[in-house]
């Protein structure tokens, strides 16, 4: 049996999802718990627009976290390609800190959407990212060779259980000195 061919997105529509994940992204950043009303209200849409593109609460959350993972990896190759290892790596690991303000409060949303992160379609990205960072610098010298990017996943993981506020940007920094000073080569 044939099936229809898919319709395109109208513009408008493409516009409406960019503006409603936009206004998730700062509205989860201030409070996990921001109402899809208020997230609605802040994008500049009504609420049955918002449920048109995200049916469900879960639905705008996995949405929100595909793109600010994807924004992440890409910023990983671009620094590798114009900065110094070590500040390539430092630059991105300030960005996965970023990220990991959202994921505190969505990590149970998308632990559940990626069937606990085996299904996860970012997650080889995200190790190539952080393998392409690691290979950089070890060429270069400024980093151990043969570092493993699952064994440096995993220390970045700590950067989603920092609850957001006071002195939450002041943890991850050091957090992150201390990763990277595991990572560098001695003298």
């Amino acid at each position: 049996m044939n099936q229809p061919p898919q319709r395109a997105t109208r513009a408008d529509a493409r516009t409406n999802q960019a503006r409603i994940l936009a206004a998730a992204s700062e509205a989860f950043a201030e409070s996990s718990s921001a109402s899809m009303t208020s997230i609605a209200k802040r994008a500049g849409v009504g609420v049955g627009t918002l449920y048109r593109h995200f049916p469900a609460r879960e639905a705008l959350v996995v949405a929100l976290y595909h793109q600010e993972i994807q924004k992440v990896i890409d910023l990983a190759h671009a620094l590798a390609s114009s900065l110094p290892p070590l500040e390539a790596l430092r630059r991105w690991f300030d960005e996965v800190a970023r990220y990991g303000l959202f994921k505190y409060g969505a990590a149970e949303v998308i632990h559940a959407a990626t069937n606990g992160g085996l299904d996860d379609k970012n997650y080889e990205p995200f190790l190539g990212a952080i393998g392409a960072l690691l290979d950089a610098g070890a060429a270069e010298g400024s980093l151990k060779p043969a570092i493993d990017p699952e064994d440096v996943l995993l220390q970045l993981s700590v950067l989603w259980r920092i609850p957001p506020g006071p002195g939450s940007e002041e943890r991850a920094a050091r957090i992150l000195d201390l990763v990277i000073d595991g990572l560098r080569t001695r003298a």
